[in-house]
């Protein structure tokens, strides 16, 4: 049996975002009941050369999006960066789900071989599909949300492995 490309991401995506919204509604009971502005959770950051808890949940969402969208052959809808609450965060983790949800295996599947490009700050990268999504788009959206999970366990939220991967 083998796995299809919908499989390896759209699903991932969407399960993966589901926990960091419940990591997220975690943090913000956690910081009501210790009377910590949930602001102070936002701006952290495990290094100063690092970015701040907010835009790595912004990049986890924007990695889920786009890489459904460009394997779809889709334009990825476009978020402005601007939220400065831990409701607005989740809001962007909802959008972003409904959004992967609207693409269906029918779209995605197949997309092994197809051209991927796009620009990345001043870079243009190109892929295929299958290399785009297994050496660059999943590592990223990874390496965003461990980071979003990190800065706030590093803050004292009692987090568990069970919340980062979930049930």
């Amino acid at each position: 049996m083998t796995i299809s490309m919908y499989q390896a991401s759209a699903p991932v995506f969407d399960k993966m975002l589901g926990n960091l919204a419940a990591i997220l509604a975690k943090a913000a009971q956690w910081a009501e009941s210790r009377k910590i502005d949930p602001a102070v959770l936002l701006a952290s950051r495990l290094a100063p050369d690092m970015f701040p808890f907010t835009r790595q949940v912004q990049i986890a969402c924007d990695f889920g999006k786009g890489t459904c969208a460009r394997l779809a052959g889709l334009e990825a809808p476009k978020y402005e960066d601007n939220e400065t609450s831990i409701a607005e965060l989740l809001s962007r983790i909802a959008r972003t789900r409904a959004y992967i949800a609207t693409i269906g295996a029918k779209q995605i599947d197949g997309s092994e071989e197809r051209h991927v490009a796009f620009k990345a700050g001043p870079r243009e990268l190109e892929f295929k599909g299958l290399a785009y999504l297994t050496g660059f788009a999943l590592p990223n959206f990874y390496f965003h949300y461990t980071m979003a999970y990190a800065v706030l366990r590093h803050n004292g939220l009692g987090l568990v492995k069970g919340d980062f991967i979930g049930g």
